[in-house]
């Protein structure tokens, strides 16, 4: 369900006079995402994204995201650019929501993605990274250690319901993980949720780089692990796929660099993307109501994720 603000052709017509984009064809919303409202539109003159940001999305940070999805698409990365109207202006308003007119890209989602596939995922997060080398928008990371934290705390008592030793998992994982976090590695722009869901793909190349909406300042290999955990595993985090480790950081390696101490905190930084995901999941979970037209993610996929990188070294990470 990802429709929670209707509009209708008559709002949409007059929102719509703001562009250079003529006048709407069709108009229909995406069920896909669970953040915002989103609807295809297409015109006389193209095909657009309509997006409204609802209320677990900060309309302060707005500026932030599209400033950057802007300045990916103008370094030619496969990024939705948002639309501007006539006197320059992306962020909109529409029914009371704030709102965005953005490209649409061509692609589909892989949900059981091959190694060449996975390269080219490596190589399009390597590709991201340099393109930020320039970007001069900070945002702090809310989802970082303190946020977890805080998560943590909020599920606190009620996580060995999902399953029991969940409670003492979390808590063992919070202090080592804090312990060993290392901030001497580079810092930049990420991602932060480069799952396979915000990829589009056709032909075995990425074709879009969407959902900005957790991008924010944090270390740069903190990217490689979010993206490790999301991309080489099978969903439900029981099986690792070495093949698929070894593309993505081989695809990465094509076209951005990484250190050798970045390989090595790779553990804990990917334990901190497992955990991180893990309590997310853990608090939707707990505190989703019964009947609501929200389907909850497995946290224990995260979980298991966690298990295995905790005995992992940084070469079996690295697929080798």
């Amino acid at each position: 369900m990802a429709v929670y603000t209707q509009v209708d052709a008559a709002a949409l017509a007059a929102f719509l006079t703001r562009y250079d984009v003529g006048t709407a064809l069709s108009f229909k919303g995406i069920a896909e995402g669970v953040e915002n409202s989103n609807y295809f539109v297409a015109t006389t003159h193209g095909r657009f994204i309509l997006t409204l940001y609802e209320k677990r999305v900060d309309a302060a940070q707005l500026p932030y995201f599209l400033a950057l999805t802007t300045h990916l698409a103008d370094a030619g990365l496969p990024v939705p650019r948002p639309i501007q109207d006539r006197e320059g202006v992306a962020l909109q308003t529409l029914n009371g929501r704030p709102a965005c007119l953005i490209q649409f890209v061509e692609g589909v989602s892989v949900t059981a993605p091959n190694d060449a596939e996975t390269r080219e995922v490596g190589a399009a997060l390597g590709r991201l990274h340099a393109a930020v080398a320039n970007f001069e928008g900070e945002r702090p990371n809310g989802l970082g250690p303190a946020g977890w934290a805080r998560l943590a705390a909020d599920c606190a008592g009620r996580l060995d319901a999902i399953e029991p030793g969940l409670e003492a998992l979390v808590a063992d994982q919070l202090a080592s993980i804090n312990a060993a976090w290392p901030t001497h590695l580079d810092t930049s722009t990420i991602h932060a949720d480069l799952f396979p869901d915000n990829v589009l793909m056709l032909g075995g190349k990425v074709t879009g780089l969407i959902d900005f909406y957790f991008a924010c300042t944090d270390i740069r290999a903190y990217d490689i692990a979010v993206t490790h955990a999301a991309w080489v595993f099978d969903g439900d985090g029981a099986a690792f796929a070495p093949g698929r480790a070894a593309a993505l950081i081989d695809g990465y390696r094509s076209v951005h660099a990484l250190s050798e101490a970045e390989v090595a905190a790779l553990p804990v930084l990917c334990r901190a993307a497992s955990l991180r995901f893990l309590l997310t999941r853990a608090y939707d979970w707990l505190n989703t109501p019964a009947g609501a037209m929200v389907t909850r993610k497995d946290p224990l996929a995260f979980a298991r994720r966690l298990h295995w990188y905790g005995a992992a070294t940084p070469e079996q990470i690295l697929g080798r």
